[in-house]
């Protein structure tokens, strides 16, 4: 399991550098939010939530996996979290090809008040990104198929 995504990924979040997150990510990678009904497509939009999930969570009390149940290219990450004295439980499920690249992220969090808590954390870090950014954001895959 020395190079499986999994050792990358909480290597990344051990160093808190996410600079091998774009590699660790497939170009058809789909990110299912707990805040966003639609799944988001690619990894550009990928990468933009879960570096800004990062951020967040970076800033928590606390935050620990408690929990990791792996089999073939597929894992789940149990966590709990605290965030301005919230006590946080959520699940990462994480698909991986062949390669070694991540072609699903998703993250289920519980209870609700965690959730309103995340979605009020996440429009703050989304709404530092840069005016391209958040085109992207907003236009998803649909950017994706329009840049050269």
């Amino acid at each position: 399991m020395n190079n499986s995504p999994l050792t990358q990924w909480h290597l990344m979040l051990e160093s808190k550098d996410l600079s091998q997150l774009d590699q660790l990510i497939d170009e058809k990678c789909i990110f299912h939010s707990p805040i966003v009904f639609k799944p988001q497509e690619g990894k550009r939009l990928t990468v933009m939530y879960l570096t800004a999930a990062f951020q967040m969570f970076s800033q928590a009390d606390y935050f620990k996996y408690i929990k990791e149940i792996v089999q073939d290219r597929n894992a789940m990450l149990e966590f709990n979290a605290a965030i301005d004295g919230i006590l946080i439980d959520g699940i990462d499920l994480i698909t991986w090809n062949e390669s070694g690249r991540i072609t699903e992220f998703k993250v289920m969090v519980r209870p609700l008040k965690a959730i309103d808590l995340i979605k009020e954390k996440m429009l703050a870090q989304l709404s530092s990104l840069s005016t391209i950014d958040k085109l992207k954001l907003k236009g998803g895959v649909l950017w994706d198929k329009l840049k050269p």
